[in-house]
């Protein structure tokens, strides 16, 4: 599939790492048609896609087989039936664990920027938790509530620890730290199919 690694494939679902930097569906434009569904349609012809990671970040993606399927695990994401599991490393010091709970909406004049809206943000909820220290910067272990565009990277920032390789929501500084988003989708578990899937952040 071009480089991309399968991480779980059986008769309901196809799983994959997806890279940072690769769309997870096609964009707008003839040079914006490579993407993870393509690659892995190419293989599996009944794949469609049941959820979608930003193109800066990496980890697992989810593919249903079948229109069936999908419309099955398109309702666990909806229902929060699916518990995902992502690993960031941070600006600062963080220390402990928490919930951000900021509403989110899109800053329509600076698309695809979204931005915290007490007003006319929808409902956003993210629980963090620190793992570790080490220059400054601390890696988190994050677990989104909700699915909104961005919303861990819009969360982190204004929690005032934006991630390393944010162009969008980091300062100039910590954007430059690293040539990447350092974000990524490292566990999905699906406690009704009896499926708990790990990929490790290469950061």
């Amino acid at each position: 599939m071009n480089d991309l690694t399968l991480c779980h494939v059986d008769d309901r679902l196809v799983v994959i790492a997806k890279p940072a930097g690769l769309l997870s569906v096609p964009g707008r434009g003839e040079h914006k048609q490579d993407c993870v569904s393509a690659r892995v349609q190419a293989r599996f012809a009944d794949a469609l896609i049941v959820h979608r990671l930003d193109q800066a970040t990496s980890g697992l993606l989810l593919f249903a087989r079948g229109a069936q399927a999908q419309r099955e695990l398109s309702a666990d994401f909806a229902q929060r039936r699916v518990g995902k599991t992502y690993v960031a490393l941070v600006a600062g010091r963080l220390q402990g664990e928490g919930l951000i709970d900021l509403p989110l909406a899109a800053d329509w004049p600076n698309r695809p920027r979204q931005q915290v809206d007490p007003v006319h943000g929808k409902p956003s909820q993210t629980r963090w938790r620190a793992l570790a220290h080490t220059d400054g910067l601390t890696r988190v272990e994050l677990h989104p509530l909700t699915g909104r565009s961005h919303q861990l990277r819009v969360h982190l920032a204004a929690l005032g620890h934006p991630i390393v390789g944010d162009t969008l929501y980091a300062p100039p500084d910590i954007a430059a730290l690293r040539p990447r988003l350092l974000l990524h989708a490292s566990e999905l578990h699906l406690p009704h199919l009896a499926l708990c899937l790990h990929c490790p952040a290469e950061f």
